[in-house]
């Protein structure tokens, strides 16, 4: 294998890693990033049952790149029979009054949170965030009078030895499955707050009225005011209106834990779109407690329109805002050849999204992982689309049934029912448990980000089980947004789309009445770079001798599909943005140094 390494890795400064506040969406301005080098070391798997330290910690990682990746400055996988152990002594200044809150961005797969030696928590899932109020387990410095955490945290990462979340970690990585990590890999922050304080919100835009409700959680029962906000700068977020409304006036009072209505007026009313991504900012003060965050009017759905094709037959369509859009997307693995799981800056994301969109393409599907909160804010405010994939996982898959066998199925429309929990890889209940859980907290996490359009629960059928009770419970959870329950095949007739994957066949439409057709992933064609390719390996569908070849081979893809749109197409999704560790079909290269193919 050859180690790549992108611009950004290679100009990253130990120093400053990632500094950008973590949480768009929930703004303070009082914060502490704990980004950067941390000790850490392996000891048997027993010790992690035992709360047992280790006596020291020989080695030094960089936060918050996980051991596998080269950034870490460690290069080191960790196995399911190890414990992977953190350390880090932080000396605080803590204002009067205040409570210290810590952060961990996602920890894969388990962990245990020590502070000054105590126990706080317990945290399972490797992709979702979590919190601990460490306020109680400072301790104070006797010469100086400030405080110490010295934060321990013990991780365990059973990779795809077992049901757990995984995407496509893989700890025998090759072909479709890439590198497993482990450990820390989003940020680790430390902000002070008030003694009763907002835990979190939730925004539900209503574009048809012009408002939003706002709920404002908290522990306590506290007075709210929603203020209008400056955006910030870089924000990007369109040409301003004369009479938008002016920072700091007031829009809306209320009480914690309760729906406040903010309704825009009339004439200060600008709905998202891909093409203007308009957002707005508000100052939500709770108490003592002051937060910034953002939000945005539209809304998707699926209506019924008459199609293009001089047929005139009504047919379902994708819209946003009522206006019948094509969603043209990318599939998007988000790995990295320095830093894995982890973008090695702000800049590095935002080049990917820029050119996203510099490409042609309106939409992302996000392909089973969850991106740190600051890739979401960028989709919102650049105007792209997201398709979000829950985090599939379940034991040992059988590829001859869920992928050769089942593409055979579902493209001569042979439907396969989601009850075979040994052939789908779902026969422990604790599993199946967890996944309908860690759904939910997906949806909780990232509701109020607006570019969310879609949830994709199950991928070609790896870990699936109970699709339509899931797609309910989905529903339930997030009415505002579409479903694609079964994303390539196992299609159990719910949700929004009729939803294949078609690599190999010419590309069609299959008439539906209440769903809308969609194209969930095609393309995948190669091209290997020499000097850019991560190993000898190619995995893909189809090789390229060359990039006017690569040019060709996707112009003529695209061009099937949009053929296809006037005749009931609703969306499409092109493999793949990025080259990934064997898989050398990317429109860019796995470093980001080549673009392949130019939209």
């Amino acid at each position: 294998m050859k180690q790549l390494y992108t611009i950004w890795g290679e100009q990253l400064d130990p120093e400053h890693v990632l500094p950008e506040y973590p949480r768009p969406q929930m703004v303070r301005n009082n914060y502490l990033s704990l980004n950067g080098r941390w000790e850490c070391c392996w000891s048997d798997r027993k010790s992690y049952d035992e709360d047992r330290f280790p006596e020291k910690f020989g080695d030094v990682i960089l936060v918050p790149f996980s051991p596998e990746s080269a950034l870490s400055g460690v290069g080191r996988q960790t196995k399911p029979d190890e414990t992977l152990w953190y350390h880090r002594k932080v000396v605080l200044s803590v204002p009067e009054g205040q409570r210290v809150l810590l952060h961990f961005g996602a920890v894969d797969q388990s962990c245990r949170l020590f502070v000054n030696n105590f126990r706080l928590l317990e945290h399972v899932g490797g992709y979702l965030p979590f919190t601990a109020d460490i306020t109680k387990a400072l301790v104070k410095d006797t010469e100086n009078g400030s405080l110490i955490a010295d934060i321990v945290l013990a991780v365990r990462d059973l990779s795809d030895t077992s049901y757990h979340a995984r995407g496509k970690q893989k700890l025998e990585r090759g072909g479709m499955f890439y590198t497993a990590v482990s450990g820390i890999w989003q940020s680790v922050w430390i902000e002070y707050v008030p003694e009763k304080y907002i835990s979190g919100l939730k925004i539900v835009p209503d574009a048809d009225a012009g408002k939003f409700l706002i709920t404002v959680n908290s522990e306590a029962d506290l007075p709210v005011e929603i203020r209008m906000a400056d955006a910030p700068a870089g924000a990007a977020c369109g040409q301003v209106r004369a009479e938008a409304v002016p920072a700091g006036e007031f829009l809306a009072a209320g009480r914690t834990n309760c729906r406040i209505t903010v309704e825009i007026p009339p004439r200060q009313r600008r709905l998202w779109s891909c093409e203007d991504p308009y957002l707005y900012y508000f100052d939500v003060l709770a108490g003592e407690d002051r937060v910034r965050t953002y939000a945005a009017l539209r809304c998707f759905t699926v209506e019924k329109r008459p199609l293009e094709d001089g047929t005139g037959r009504i047919c379902p369509r994708l819209c946003l805002n009522h206006k019948v859009v094509f969603q043209k997307g990318v599939l998007d693995q988000g790995y990295w050849p320095d830093g894995i799981y982890t973008a090695p800056s702000d800049e590095a994301m935002i080049f990917d999204l820029t050119q996203i969109r510099k490409t042609g393409f309106n939409m992302i599907r996000k392909h089973i992982k969850i991106e740190p909160d600051r890739w979401y804010y960028h989709c919102d405010r650049l105007g792209l689309i997201v398709w979000q994939d829950m985090v599939n996982g379940g034991g040992h898959y059988h590829h001859w049934f869920v992928t050769y066998t089942a593409t055979i199925l579902s493209l001569i429309g042979i439907p396969v029912t989601d009850r075979l929990r040994v052939l789908l890889s779902r026969t422990s209940k604790a599993g199946r448990e967890e996944f309908s859980r860690e759904a939910m907290e997906t949806i909780t996490h990232l509701y109020n980000h607006p570019s969310i359009c879609t949830w994709v629960i199950f991928n070609e059928g790896w870990g699936q089980f109970s699709t339509n009770r899931l797609t309910k419970q989905t529903r339930s959870a997030d009415p505002t947004r579409l479903i694609d329950q079964a994303s390539g095949w196992f299609d159990q007739g719910g949700g929004d789309f009729l939803s294949i994957h078609n690599y190999f066949f010419r590309q069609f439409v299959r008439k539906t009445w209440k769903r809308a057709f969609v194209l969930t992933e095609f393309g995948g064609s190669m091209l290997r770079i020499e000097e850019h390719s991560f190993s000898d390996t190619r995995y893909g569908y189809g090789e390229n001798k060359n990039r006017a070849d690569a040019q060709r081979s996707y112009k003529e893809l695209d061009a099937q599909v949009q053929a296809l749109i006037p005749k009931g197409m609703c969306a499409s999704v092109y493999t793949q943005w990025t080259d990934v560790e064997d898989e050398v079909n990317g429109i860019y290269t796995y470093d980001r140094k080549v673009r392949k193919i130019e939209g």
